[in-house]
């Protein structure tokens, strides 16, 4: 896989460059915010550093997703609860505290870039009231207007919508979309979903199971 790693301490930078080359992935590394806006269509997946030299990386990140799907893991110093939450809300993937553990970093590059498998591969088009989910062209259009989500939150839509009508566990949901329940953070899935309510426009068709989880539709 074609990792784009935005980092500017050249130390950082080498150890996970050799560690992402020495595990099958092709690293490209960069210092700055603009040359992540330039290159980021020649990656699968950007490691984003927030403290880069010439753009705060959440300002790199609100731009990226304006144009981009690009799964993104961020990889910076800043553990502050503010932090994480803007990150998850401009569009992150993943947010990692450095200094993190290699093969936990490996497994959730690897968990990011898993695509969700539908439960019921007859239902390849689902819809709820005006609420369209193609899980195989991974397009969501509300009253026949298409509605553009990051890559995760297709995804945690997409888990939902296989299940349409279904309850399906925060845990499930966690597994399937990260990859692993006890990889992922509890918190990345509720900003995930809060944003896909918030594109929708349609709160009634995501219905919250206190003390379970949710459900796609009745």
């Amino acid at each position: 896989m074609r990792v784009l790693l935005a980092e500017d301490d050249d130390g950082v930078a080498g150890a996970l460059t050799e560690a992402l080359y020495d595990n099958g992935h092709a690293p490209a590394r960069v210092k700055r915010g603009e040359d992540v806006l330039a290159r980021h269509r020649q990656a699968d997946l950007l490691l984003l550093d927030l403290g880069l030299p010439d753009l705060d990386g959440l300002d790199v990140l609100r731009k990226l997703r304006a144009v981009s799907p690009l799964p993104v893991v961020v990889l910076t110093a800043r553990g502050d609860e503010r932090s994480v939450v803007r990150g998850l809300r401009l569009g992150a993937d993943d947010y990692l505290v450095k200094p993190v553990r290699l093969a936990e970093l490996l497994a959730r590059i690897e968990a990011v870039t898993r695509r969700a498998t539908p439960a019921a591969p007859a239902a390849r088009t689902v819809r709820v009231a005006d609420v369209e989910v193609d899980l195989d062209a991974r397009r969501v259009t509300v009253g026949g207007a298409e509605v553009r989500l990051t890559t995760k939150e297709f995804e945690v839509l997409a888990a939902l919508a296989a299940r349409a009508g279904s309850a399906v566990s925060r845990q499930q949901l966690m597994d399937e979309v990260w990859g692993d329940a006890f990889l992922a953070v509890s918190r990345s899935l509720d900003v995930h979903l809060t944003q896909v309510r918030a594109k929708l426009g349609r709160p009634e068709v995501l219905t919250t199971i206190r003390g379970f989880g949710y459900r796609f539709g009745d």
